[in-house]
């Protein structure tokens, strides 16, 4: 088992082996110091000239790079003096693992480098220390969320991403060449969660790919993106899935806050609030007087009964001003608006919302229908015929009240750490122009 930097103090006095990636070589008159580093930050190494026993370890060095992997049987000292934790490595046998060529560019100092350029050599772009840690923090979210639900008894489930029928509509979908026939690369896992809660598992839960065919350069859109998407049984409203929605970000925003809340405010200068219940929330008609009156701003024609990015701008705007709050749950949008399967009442208003962080939708959530006739007569409103028939099955022997959502972890990520684009926060970014690395 490796040993890591931060497990070194541990090992004080110990003889060990240390393995990672070179960081630099600072070959000096009497010594040789190399810096090595692993993800969890970095170490040196300390070889004296003087000692007729190193003879071996300098030729090694001085044939080796910068970002080589090494593999060392060292001792772990205490050194006052070393400003890398006050510890260093007194190497006994040095084997280079893996040589490096020059780098491309320097991931230490990224100004300048293109954001394709970065991309195409990702797994560089990914040493800086900057990028390890949002990989860390998103992780560090994922895990929190995944264990607040497990702690309130949702199961995990894995829908297939190869469907026979195009979700919702035969827009924006993938087509797949599937044997003598075609098939779909999924836009959601919605209609397998809800299938799920009909074949009596209550309260179910999704981590995993979402596909979407939109030809959309934005900073905050991918053609695929990470899904965490839930769905449960048994509520009385949708206020019931805006409330366990506070809950799970509550949990998930606490983790990352206790674990990496000082290195996110040095590193990116965004400071983790986590936010109190109840949330503010507001009726769209109501918004959109208030970002007249306020602001100056009349939403578009072809967006009335719905946002726009200018008005979720302003409703983070308005929900500091007013709330102190950077969420704000937006509720009352127009049937025709959403998807089929929201929830409405007598009086058609839809039974869901938007919920807006940091100027930037993060959830659609709602309670569904789950009785088979009006979906037959929403699906039948929508256009939408032997596309969802496979779904509508679902509902015939008796379903649950029941409602959820979807958070696509990369954007929630980007907003999180104040980052521009999800070509920054994705592990490996999907695009219109981008299928490589």
């Amino acid at each position: 088992m490796k040993i890591n930097v931060n497990e070194l103090k541990k090992h004080i006095g110990e003889k060990i082996v240390f393995s990672g990636f070179i960081d630099a070589i600072r070959d000096k008159k009497w010594v040789m110091f190399v810096i090595l580093r692993d993800n969890t930050g970095k170490v040196q190494l300390t070889i004296e000239k003087s000692d007729e026993n190193n003879k071996d370890l300098l030729e090694i060095m001085a044939n080796t790079t910068v970002e080589s992997t090494i593999r060392a049987e060292v001792e772990v000292m205490e050194n006052d003096a070393v400003k890398l934790g006050g510890l260093e490595l007194i190497p006994s046998k040095i084997e280079i693992t893996s040589k490096a060529e020059p780098l491309p560019f320097d991931f230490n100092n990224l100004d300048g480098v293109n954001i394709d350029t970065r991309m195409d050599y990702k797994w560089l772009d990914m040493r800086n220390f900057r990028n390890t840690l949002i990989r860390q923090v998103e992780s560090c979210m994922t895990e929190a969320m995944r264990n607040y639900l497990y702690k309130n008894n949702f199961i995990e489930i894995h829908s297939p991403k190869l469907i026979g029928t195009a979700s919702e509509s035969g827009s924006d979908v993938f087509e797949v060449k599937y044997f003598d026939r075609l098939a779909y690369l999924a836009q959601s896992p919605q209609f397998y969660k809800q299938m799920a809660l009909a074949g009596g598992l209550d309260r179910v839960f999704e981590v995993g790919p979402v596909f979407r065919a939109e030809n959309s350069n934005t900073n905050r859109h991918a053609t695929e993106f990470t899904g965490f998407d839930l769905e449960f049984a048994y509520i009385d409203s949708y206020e019931d899935v805006m409330g366990l929605e506070e809950d799970l970000l509550i949990a998930g925003l606490s983790a990352v806050k206790k674990k990496y809340g000082d290195q996110i405010l040095e590193v990116f200068g965004k400071e983790v609030i986590v936010p109190t219940k109840p949330f503010p929330k507001i009726k769209l008609k109501d918004l959109y007087a208030k970002l007249h009156e306020k602001y100056g701003f009349d939403i578009p024609k072809e967006d009335v009964g719905d946002m726009n990015a200018e008005a979720e701008k302003l409703t983070y705007q308005l929900a500091m001003e007013e709330y102190n709050s950077e969420f704000m749950f937006v509720i009352d949008y127009a049937a025709t608006k959403r998807p089929f399967y929201h929830m409405r009442d007598e009086n058609g208003k839809l039974q869901g919302y938007d919920l807006i962080w940091r100027g930037v939708e993060i959830t659609s959530g709602a309670q569904r229908e789950h009785r088979y006739q009006e979906l037959l007569k929403n699906a039948k409103e929508k256009g939408l015929g032997e596309d969802v028939k496979f779904y509508l099955q679902f509902f015939k022997y008796g379903c649950p009240p029941h409602g959820g959502f979807g958070i696509g972890l990369d954007r929630l990520t980007m907003l999180l750490l104040g980052l521009s684009s999800l070509k920054e926060t994705q592990f490996l970014f999907r695009g219109p122009n981008r299928l490589n690395p």
